[in-house]
């Protein structure tokens, strides 16, 4: 652990500060994907690993062929994600079950996104891993980290670990661990939800240049403020808010993914030298709903994810909709993303499709202001 090493062998104490390490975690982070970026980008495109943009229409197609995009190399997550975890590992301390769990967490996440990816891109015809395959792999890295956070909790008899907090209501919690075993079934098979279904989200996300990067950083440079305050106990006191010892901790793998997200947005932005891939987008929404999970903010997440949130729920209604309305369709096209792109609407084409920077930039916008109100219900209790 580097900052353990400076801080006793050269005695500065500037690298016991939380504060500094998020920042020079995110500086890292920012430099290691440019470092990486630009080899990872040629070994691509030398190999042709390429992937059009995530969609099952022929217009979509005929769109993605004539932008270029054919020709953009996939995976860029794979760097992305080694960027993060080793500016983590040089200034996160690595004795914090949070830290240790969210590392663990990001790679099995990772490693399904990249079996995924490497199947549909290598092997011929091939859509890569199953839906059931993936989900599989989703669960088992999820269940692991959860559980052991579960486990966690019960060893040290902090049980209050186990609470989840309604926002806005004073003194409010679900208190899943009076139950018993029964309560910690509960909160595991919540958490579940909560983690696949971000990780989800982040993937369908992923569509347009700088869209998922972007609204990242913003989402998680807030979570890393919050994780911040949760653990310091007199700003939780003043807030309202549960305290989680340690969980500042969590502030610093906030800053490395900020930092990362942003290596990963200078190659990603429109026009973009490489796409993120699920080996990308899987690992990072989970790691962002594992700080909300250690923050005690699981059910503002919708909010502060609202982007995220929005392109999954279109996703999921175009599906039950289609199926259960004879061929009808919700929504001009799912996730939503791609019907402001070709149809200029989301419930109905528009006057003109809107330009893709357009839509990323007003995303952003969205992801900005549902931050600013995730962060005004940390005192509005």
């Amino acid at each position: 652990m580097f900052p353990g090493i400076f801080d006793d062998l050269l005695g500065i104490g500037l690298f016991g500060y939380i504060s500094f390490r998020m920042a020079m975690a995110a500086l890292t982070a920012f430099a290691l994907a440019i470092v990486l970026g630009r080899p990872t980008i040629a070994w691509l495109s030398a190999r042709k690993v390429r992937e059009g943009v995530k969609g099952d229409s022929d217009e979509l197609d005929r769109a993605t062929a004539s932008s270029g995009k054919r020709d953009t190399p996939t995976m860029g997550g794979s760097f992305l994600v080694a960027a993060l975890l080793g500016s983590v590992v040089l200034w996160g301390r690595l004795d914090n079950i949070h830290v240790v769990l969210g590392i663990l967490l990001t790679l099995g996440l990772a490693a399904t996104g990249f079996v995924d990816d490497f199947k549909k891109l290598t092997v011929l015809k091939s859509k890569g891993l199953t839906p059931r395959a993936k989900m599989v792999g989703l669960t088992v890295a999820t269940v692991f980290a959860v559980g052991g956070f579960a486990y966690y909790a019960w060893s040290t008899g902090r049980w209050t670990l186990l609470d989840l907090f309604p926002p806005i209501l004073k003194d409010a919690r679900v208190p899943l661990a009076a139950l018993g075993l029964a309560g910690v079934f509960l909160y595991v098979v919540f958490q579940w939800f909560v983690v696949v279904g971000t990780s989800n989200a982040c993937n369908i996300t992923d569509g347009l240049d700088g869209l998922a990067a972007g609204c990242m950083i913003i989402a998680g440079l807030t979570l890393a403020v919050m994780c911040y305050v949760t653990g310091r106990p007199d700003w939780a006191l003043y807030l309202g808010l549960p305290h989680v010892s340690a969980a500042s901790e969590m502030a610093v793998v906030g800053g490395a993914l900020c930092g990362a997200c942003m290596g990963f947005l200078w190659y990603n932005a429109h026009p973009a030298r490489v796409f993120m891939g699920d080996s990308g987008s899987l690992p990072l929404g989970g790691l962002l709903a594992w700080m909300a999970l250690v923050a005690k903010q699981e059910l503002v997440l919708p909010l502060l994810g609202f982007v995220f949130f929005a392109e999954l729920m279109s996703s999921f209604l175009q599906t039950q909709w289609y199926r259960r309305s004879g061929g009808r369709r919700l929504f001009t096209m799912a996730p939503i993303h791609h019907g402001l792109q070709l149809k200029g609407g989301i419930f109905r084409p528009g006057p003109r499709p809107w330009p893709e920077t357009q839509i990323v930039t007003r995303a952003w916008i969205v992801a900005a202001l549902c931050a600013m109100a995730s962060l005004s219900l940390l005192k509005v209790r």
